[in-house]
């Protein structure tokens, strides 16, 4: 009885009981998409909708101006704007990559492994949450300033490399997992970079991708890098091009440019998140409070 009651609740296929639970949530995922609707739809409106009162959400005549302005002043520019992509996958792999990393081993650390001031070092960790990029700007400045990190790729990089939150959902993940699955390992002769490897690295798959979608937001749009850190045009990332480029039109081109770039910069995120989004709900659902 206890299993059909569970197959009633979540069957593999449709159920007529569903039917109320799709009425709920209709129009709340309906509401959800309207962001993601309006900047697809902005990207394409002409200028007489773009500037139309009252502005019209839909598009009615969609067009490809927006884009053709934009590769427009992106071909005259005096940088190309590969060079500015590159720049950006360079900081965003390393970003990801590393900053995943550190997340992932110091979540197994806090969680698994006991030491002196774990406890301690977890809550500086939630300590970090509280501040805002404002509180730190000039603290970040003064650190890079000083390592002699300006104008280098290591200026974009390595303030973001800390990612106290991803740091606490995989470390939550984490907590999940039985102790007895490490002891078993260790009685069997491994060694605990084989127990992160071969046990904790293939559980934790949820979590990382978490991390992953969480470090490349923060990364791909990011500004105060290029703002801050860096003077040399060259080595600025694709987001503050795409910023300066919109500006530096006309306040009605502008308008225009800036939509097309900020679908641009959107998609990729759009992308990573559809392609990842079961496992961001299993860590959510694991990460929360036990």
């Amino acid at each position: 009885m206890a299993g059909y009651k569970g197959n009633r609740i979540a069957p593999k296929h449709f159920d007529r009981g569903q039917i109320k639970i799709y009425i709920i949530m209709l129009p709340l995922v309906l509401f959800m998409l309207l962001p993601i609707v309006f900047i697809i739809c902005h990207a394409f409106k002409p200028m007489t909708e773009l500037f139309a009162f009252p502005p019209s959400f839909i598009v009615k005549n969609p067009t490809l101006d927006n884009f053709s302005s934009l590769m427009k002043s992106a071909r005259s520019a005096g940088i190309p704007i590969s060079k500015y992509v590159f720049n950006s996958l360079i900081v965003t792999l390393a970003v990801v990559g590393i900053g995943t990393l550190i997340s992932v081993m110091s979540a197994y650390a806090l969680s698994k492994l006991k030491f002196g001031l774990r406890g301690f070092i977890f809550e500086v960790n939630q300590s970090a949450l509280m501040f805002v990029p404002a509180a730190v700007m000039i603290p970040r400045y003064l650190i890079i300033e000083g390592l002699g990190l300006t104008n280098t790729y290591l200026a974009h990089i390595f303030p973001l490399l800390a990612m106290p939150v991803s740091l606490f959902l995989i470390k939550q993940f984490i907590d999940g997992l039985p102790d007895s699955l490490i002891e078993a390992a260790v009685v069997d002769g491994a060694t605990q970079w084989t127990v992160f490897t071969r046990i904790i690295i293939p559980l934790i798959k949820p979590a990382l991708a978490t991390g992953i979608i969480m470090a490349f937001q923060q990364v791909w749009g990011y500004l105060d890098s290029s703002n801050l850190y860096v003077n040399t045009d060259s080595m600025k990332t694709l987001a503050f091009y795409m910023t300066t480029l919109a500006n530096a039109n006309n306040a009605v081109a502008g308008q225009g440019v800036a939509a097309a770039a900020s679908l641009i910069m959107f998609l990729p995120n759009l992308i990573l998140f559809i392609a990842l989004q079961k496992d961001v709900m299993n860590t959510m659902a694991h990460s929360g409070i036990k």
